[in-house]
């Protein structure tokens, strides 16, 4: 399917968590594919109303995936899909507030499938967590059919617990879903601030000539993902007939030490502040991720592209272009 993309013209799409980051790039990629509408549902408890993107497809409404009420008004329209990347997320967040985390990763995720399911939604794409599912003793390179029951925070549970509940739909009602297992996704529409991802956060304080704290040893690896190949990638999962029923790896593929993530960020930005090392959280067990994307390379057609000097710099472009906004967004 080289051109998968048309698939969605003429279609009505919900993405709910829409204005977080792999939210607001792929609504814009399905109003550039010509989705006939695009519902973006957010609470904006972690998000902005000035990242969705501004398009006449594009409908945004504010809410919680735990309203019936307003899962009611956006399960209304004929879907052809629904991409539920809703989620409480951050690890440390879901140490900090692990009641909430479940509300939102576990039921949350149970009304979305239920309202696919009684409004016969033509696909259901879950955003899950390829750094949660696979726990911290995981062989690497990671692949889709290993999964540990040994986690490290409530976020990895619920992570977890949102793939079961899609295999149960999948199993018993015949729900046509698809599993994304993202790894550490980052790109341009990320506000930094608390919990939110090294990236963006680096650049921030990198930008107002702080040292760049780094928990550990700074020799610890991740799989960095650009936003777009994990855009990319999703909307392969939503619309090819392959992908029903299974989990995949979206990533890059690649090793990168956070170290040298710091060092790029310092580079890029002038900051002559560099570098200084804070304990690790007592819950960080992982010292190295890297995913194999041979499963949704053969599958899918998945081929990420962007390179990590790249990536980086496109967000230090997009931090630069809106610093007003985020100076008053920031959430530290």
């Amino acid at each position: 399917m080289k051109d998968y993309r048309s698939e969605y013209s003429g279609k009505n799409i919900l993405v709910t968590g829409g204005a977080g980051c792999i939210g607001r790039n792929l609504t814009d990629a399905l109003a550039k594919a010509d989705a006939a509408k695009v519902v973006v549902l957010d609470d904006l408890s972690a998000a902005e109303r000035w990242n969705v993107p501004v398009h006449p497809r594009v409908v945004f409404v504010k809410g919680s995936v735990l309203d019936d009420e307003v899962l009611k008004r956006v399960f209304s329209e004929d879907l052809f899909c629904v991409f539920h990347l809703a989620a409480h997320f951050a690890n440390q967040n879901s140490v900090d507030n692990p009641e909430t985390d479940l509300q939102v990763n576990g039921l949350g995720v149970l009304k979305v499938l239920e309202y696919s399911r009684l409004a016969r939604v033509g696909r259901v794409v879950f955003a899950s967590s390829g750094c949660s599912v696979y726990g911290s003793q995981a062989p690497l390179p990671l692949k889709e059919d290993f999964v540990s029951l040994h986690l490290d925070t409530p976020y990895q549970i619920t992570k977890l617990l949102g793939e079961l509940y899609c295999n149960f739909f999948r199993n018993y009602y015949g729900l046509p879903v698809a599993i994304a297992r993202y790894f550490n996704v980052y790109g341009p529409g990320e506000i930094p601030g608390a919990y939110r991802n090294v990236i963006p956060n680096f650049i921030w304080w990198a930008m107002h000539k702080r040292p760049l704290p780094i928990t550990g040893t700074g020799k610890e690896t991740r799989d960095f993902t650009y936003v777009e190949d994990i855009v990319d990638g999703t909307l392969r999962l939503g619309v090819m007939p392959a992908a029903v029923g299974d989990a995949f790896n979206l990533a890059s593929e690649t090793e990168t030490k956070i170290m040298d993530v710091a060092k790029l960020v310092n580079q890029l930005t002038g900051n002559k502040s560099g570098i200084r090392l804070v304990p690790r959280r007592d819950w960080d067990k992982i010292t190295r991720r890297r995913a194999s994307i041979e499963k949704a390379r053969k599958v899918l057609g998945y081929r990420p592209r962007t390179k990590i000097k790249v990536g980086v710099k496109n967000v230090f472009e997009w931090v630069k272009a809106n610093r007003e906004r985020i100076e008053s967004s920031a959430r530290f």
